[in-house]
């Protein structure tokens, strides 16, 4: 990454680099009420990501700019933002590939904890709430599955919860709703399609947790940075499950031959 002194070096060797401005949303809410997009000049090098850009404003400019990241990967998660109004990783999305004024704003589905951090931890209460795994019953060890079952359901565990779906969802971002949201559905639909797992949460899904608002636009589909087909693989069969459960007799059926327990909320199976 080029520093101050690179940077004078080159100029004076009539050999400066290029350069893309940066517009960073600036707001600590313990501080005011309303933000601003300060705008920083970036050095570009080959190869460089957004999260190297907004490094380089905090080691050069301004170490005062609230940002979140670890693995600098795409393996965490924790770079989310909004990156020209689009939600990505921060260390996924280079430079080339965006215009020359990139404008880096926190994930607006989330309260704001500072500048480009936001407070996600409600997605890990939603999972509190959702039912477990539950394997059947009497069922001899080790488990015998076929390899199709297993690659059911394999798609959905390369989920990073980095959360760009809930953030791109517009029932989660701009409705209140009892919606979980795709990645929530998406942990449903892992377990439901678990040949071992015991419980129908069609119900769950249908009657507590909002499936029913979600349009199936598919705009959590397009921003996953695993390319998990969230809508294809996971809320529409889930949709369609529910409406079979709930109205087709024949698949009630086939769901109670399988050993499918109806599903109810964690709270009702912890008794509360």
């Amino acid at each position: 990454m080029p520093d101050k002194m690179d940077d004078a070096k080159s100029q004076k060797d009539g050999n400066a680099p290029k350069s893309v401005k940066i517009s960073v949303y600036r707001h600590d809410p313990a501080v005011s009420k309303s933000g601003t997009y300060q705008d920083f000049e970036v050095p570009v090098q080959e190869g460089m990501v957004v999260l190297d850009a907004i490094n380089y404003i905090v080691n050069n400019y301004d170490t005062t700019l609230a940002v979140r990241w670890n693995c600098k990967a795409a393996r965490c998660g924790s770079c989310a933002a909004e990156i020209n109004g689009v939600p990505k990783l921060m260390c996924k999305t280079r430079l080339e590939t965006l215009p020359d004024k990139v404008v880096v704003a926190p994930m607006r589905a989330f309260p704001l904890v500072k500048d480009l951090v936001t407070d996600v931890s409600e997605n890990y209460e939603i999972e509190k709430r959702m039912l477990p795994f539950s394997p059947r019953k009497n069922q001899k060890e080790p488990w015998i599955i076929d390899e199709m079952d297993v690659g059911r359901s394999q798609e959905f565990r390369k989920c990073i919860e980095c959360f760009l779906c809930m953030d791109v969802c517009h029932v989660v971002r701009s409705h209140n709703t009892e919606y979980i949201g795709p990645r929530h559905v998406v942990k449903a639909a892992s377990l439901d399609m678990h040949p071992m797992d015991s419980i129908d949460r069609s119900r769950t899904l249908a009657k507590q947790q909002g499936l029913g608002y979600c349009n199936v636009t598919k705009c959590c589909q397009e921003v996953c940075p695993e390319h998990i087909r969230i809508t294809d693989n996971a809320i529409i069969p889930e949709k369609e499950r529910s409406v079979d459960n709930f109205y087709d007799p024949i698949m009630g059926i086939v769901a109670r031959l399988r050993g499918k327990e109806k599903g109810t909320d964690s709270s009702a199976i912890e008794g509360d």
